[in-house]
């Protein structure tokens, strides 16, 4: 036969994305947020940063050489962690906070299950988790002002958690990044524009950042009125949530209607852990908690299925 035809396994859908480009789109979209903390929070982000990317990369390297695997820094994954974890972090942070959240989240989190692609979690939350739980003093007690340069423990969402409405800082203000914060949650603006690229560049899609934005919206104006919900849209860490870290690939469901349940679980967890919780924040631990249930959303919003007659019902 002159014409043979050639039977393999799936996949059989080719793509011209890689990991290291996946990567570099999200390290771009986190760039201007980036400037934006040096300029509100000065050197020490730049610190919190350089120390949190270099004992990400650093960890990752001494995995892949004791377990044996091919070195994957190049994929630049351990990058986007070390970015992650040091934007929730305070500018007063000592040096070695990032880096003991960088080496957990790494290896602890991501190399032990398997590496990218296979943690149940994402790791930059998970490295925050333990990072509170083990010097909370460091992660809730040193935001600094950028308009006064005092340390102060009153973010926007504190001092709603405190009743103190009457010292919140202006929407305006919140928009830019001119409030205490985390290095890189403060400026809402810049961190959607950052999103929007994302999904303009196709490395997210807009389905888990508008149900989780919007579900977080809606509960917050039930509860709270119409006054309070701008401020838990952009006084805490909901956008930096919600564009760069709810999205992430190994830790999200598969299909869109996986995807909604995801995000809107998110969004109520949310909003619960602020107004019942113990913590005036919240994002953290609702991704964190929706990561976990995630397997079983795949489980049950199974994709459709193609080439069989009568889809998935067919056997």
């Amino acid at each position: 036969m002159e014409n043979k035809l050639i039977a393999s396994s799936s996949p059989h859908i080719r793509s011209n994305e890689t990991t290291q480009g996946l990567m570099l789109d999200v390290i771009i979209a986190m760039l201007p947020a980036l400037v934006a903390s040096v300029f509100y929070f000065g050197f020490n982000s730049v610190v919190l940063v350089v120390a949190s990317v270099i004992s990400a990369v650093i960890t990752e390297y001494i995995c892949n050489k004791l377990m044996k695997k091919s070195v994957s820094i190049g994929d630049l994954s351990a990058v986007v962690t070390g970015i992650l974890l040091a934007f929730n972090i305070p500018a007063s942070a000592p040096w070695w906070l990032p880096v003991m959240g960088s080496v957990f989240a790494i290896a602890i989190v991501k190399q032990i299950f398997g590496g990218i692609g296979f943690n149940i979690v994402n790791p930059a939350l998970a490295g925050r988790a333990f990072l509170m739980s083990s010097w909370s003093t460091h992660m809730t007690g040193g935001f600094i002002d950028p308009v006064t340069d005092a340390v102060s423990a009153a973010t926007p969402l504190t001092l709603i958690k405190g009743g103190s409405t009457g010292q919140l800082p202006s929407i305006f203000d919140m928009l830019l990044g001119n409030i205490p914060g985390c290095i890189g949650e403060t400026s809402a603006i810049l961190i959607i524009l950052g999103g929007l690229y994302l999904i303009y560049r196709g490395t997210i899609k807009w389905i888990i950042p508008v149900f989780y934005i919007g579900t977080v919206a809606v509960l917050a104006l039930i509860f709270d009125g119409g006054s309070m919900a701008l401020y838990h849209l952009f006084g805490g860490g909901l956008m930096l949530g919600a564009f760069f870290m709810a999205t992430d690939y190994a830790t999200s469901p598969i299909t869109d209607k996986g995807k909604i349940i995801y995000a809107v679980g998110a969004g109520a967890l949310t909003i619960l852990i602020r107004k019942i919780g113990g913590y005036p924040e919240g994002v953290s631990y609702s991704i964190l908690l929706m990561n976990v249930i995630t397997p079983l959303i795949n489980k049950y919003v199974t994709p459709n299925v193609f080439g069989v007659a009568g889809g998935k019902n067919e056997k």
